[in-house]
C-alpha cells in the first residue's frame, strides 16, 4: 500500500487528506476541528473504534442512526451540515467505494454538506478501483451482514459475494466517489495507520 500515492490521488480529486499514526490522534484532530455545529453519521465500526461521537457530543448536536430507535434521527443525521463516515475501500488512485443497504450513508456523503469527513484505516486502502469493489463486496458486506445478524448467504463468510436476492441483503447500492461532490463545501479523508472496521 502506497500512502503517499493515495494522498496525492485524493488531493487531486479535491479532498484534503490527513494521515495519523493512531486512533487517538485522529480523534483529537476531529474533536479540535468540529465544534458548535450539528454532526451526522451512519453506522461505522471505524468511528466506534475512535470513540469520537461521545467526544463530539460535548460541544455539538450529534445524530447517529445506530444509537437511536427514532427513524427521524437517521434523517437528521443525513441532513446535518457536518457528516462523518468511513469507507468500505479507498483505491490508491483516489476512488472511494461504499456499499449501503438503507442508503443513508451514501446519500449523506453525496449532497449538500459544509464539511464531510471520511475516516479510514489502512486495511481499507487497496491498489485499484477493481480491488476496492472486490473488498467492499467480499469483505465489508459479509462482515457487516454477520454483525447485523442478517440472513444472507455471505454473512460471516468473507471472500465471496453471492449477488443474492435475500430480503435482508445489505449491498443494495454501491457508491463510487470519483471526486469531491460539487455541493459539498469541504471534504476530508483521514487515514489512520491502523486496521479499523470492515
Amino acid at each position: 500500500m502506497d500512502l503517499e500515492k493515495t494522498k496525492a490521488s485524493l488531493e487531486k480529486r479535491g479532498f484534503t487528506v490527513q494521515i495519523f499514526d493512531t486512533c487517538e490522534q485522529a480523534a483529537d484532530y476531529l474533536d479540535e476541528n468540529i465544534k458548535n455545529t450539528t454532526v451526522g453519521t451512519g453506522g461505522s465500526m471505524t468511528l466506534d473504534a475512535l470513540n469520537i461521537l461521545d467526544r463530539l457530543e460535548k460541544t455539538n448536536t450529534v445524530y447517529y442512526r445506530n444509537r437511536s430507535k427514532d427513524p427521524a434521527d437517521a434523517r437528521k443525521a443525513m441532513f446535518a451540515p457536518v457528516y462523518i463516515t468511513s469507507a468500505n475501500a479507498v483505491s490508491e488512485n483516489g476512488e472511494i467505494v461504499n456499499i449501503d443497504g438503507a442508503g443513508n450513508r451514501v446519500a449523506a456523503a453525496s449532497y449538500d454538506k459544509e464539511r464531510l469527513y471520511y475516516v479510514v484505516g489502512i486495511n481499507k486502502i487497496v491498489p485499484t478501483l477493481e480491488d476496492a469493489m472486490v473488498r467492499a463486496r467480499t469483505i465489508a458486506a459479509p462482515l457487516n451482514a454477520e454483525r447485523l445478524h442478517r440472513d444472507t448467504p455471505c454473512a460471516g463468510k468473507p471472500g465471496k459475494c453471492y449477488d443474492c436476492a435475500s430480503p435482508e441483503r445489505l449491498c443494495r447500492n454501491i457508491s463510487i466517489t470519483l471526486g469531491k461532490m460539487l455541493s459539498i463545501a469541504a471534504a476530508e479523508v483521514i487515514i489512520i495507520k491502523q486496521e479499523l472496521g470492515y
